[in-house]
């Protein structure tokens, strides 16, 4: 028997329990840690561990650690037969309705427990229509979000981007990242560390990336823009957003344009955003000639 055969049948098999369809289609919704999954289905964590280790081995879910939770997603990249299979799983049926709410109700829990104790992040409407309007004249393809914070920009530019990553230090604040993308219906959307030097990703594998304010704060800001263009596949674009609060405009230009040069990018001249009362210094870079013909 052919080993497609052989997976087909593991994955007929697996998913042929009522408790396992229940996870899977739990974490269609998003990213769904272990203790979430074992209170909607009612079982103790390890019972739960052992159900989530069956369909892993199938291919039907991923497994990563987040600090120190561990979470559950399907595939980004599911073969044919796996994907047909959770096509098929019905979601209108009521016990799948029931699961779907309890998660949502633990996510909305999360997002509004967490509004008493931080200051809610302020959504600048200004630099998300400049986004918008620059990502409208090239498909966004696979995005990467670096300093993506509780998700803003991902719930903007996820409904027209195939694959979506956000990438935050601060573990907190990927946890609420994750309650506000699930609420918003935004499936195709993870969160994961990483360090701003040394991302956790091959090269060339996006197509939109997003530094978003971060090189302000980064002792190495050629380093960093060397580690984005490593990741942007030739004919993409880099977003690169910095506020205006710590530098005058026209000094933060020049070192947007200095730090470009060295990284070996081509820099369209940087934006401020709003034009009335600017708070954003907006500039997109493309990989230099040498990188595309090398691509």
């Amino acid at each position: 028997m052919e080993k497609a055969t052989e997976d087909l049948l593991l994955q007929l098999r697996t998913l042929g329990d009522a408790v396992r369809m229940r996870l899977v289609a739990l974490c269609g919704q998003g990213e769904c840690s272990v203790s979430e999954l074992a209170k909607i289905a009612g079982l103790s964590q390890p019972r739960t561990s052992q159900h989530l280790k069956q369909l892993c081995d199938a291919g039907l879910l991923t497994r990563f650690r987040d600090g120190k939770r561990v979470y559950y997603s399907l595939p980004q990249r599911q073969g044919g037969s796996a994907r047909q299979l959770l096509a098929l799983i019905p979601q209108d049926d009521e016990s799948f309705r029931r699961d779907r709410l309890r998660l949502r109700q633990m996510r909305g829990a999360l997002v509004s427990g967490d509004e008493a104790e931080l200051p809610e992040e302020v959504v600048d409407r200004a630099i998300h229509r400049a986004i918008l309007e620059l990502t409208v004249t090239a498909p966004i393809g696979d995005l990467l979000d670096v300093g993506c914070g509780r998700g803003s920009m991902l719930k903007l530019l996820a409904g027209r981007a195939h694959r979506v990553v956000g990438v935050d230090i601060d573990a907190d604040t990927r946890q609420l990242a994750r309650a506000e993308l699930m609420l918003a219906g935004l499936p195709n959307c993870v969160l994961r560390q990483g360090d701003m030097y040394q991302l956790p990703f091959s090269d060339a594998e996006f197509d939109t990336i997003i530094l978003d304010d971060v090189l302000g704060s980064a002792a190495r800001p050629v380093a960093v823009l060397r580690e984005a263009a490593r990741l942007l596949r030739a004919n993409g674009r880099l977003f690169i957003l910095m506020a205006l609060a710590a530098d005058p405009g026209d000094e933060l230009r020049r070192k947007i344009a200095g730090w470009g040069a060295s990284a070996g990018l081509r820099l369209s001249p940087a934006r401020v955003v709003p034009r009335r009362n600017p708070q954003w210094l907006l500039s997109v870079a493309t990989l230099s000639q040498s990188r595309d013909a090398a691509a």
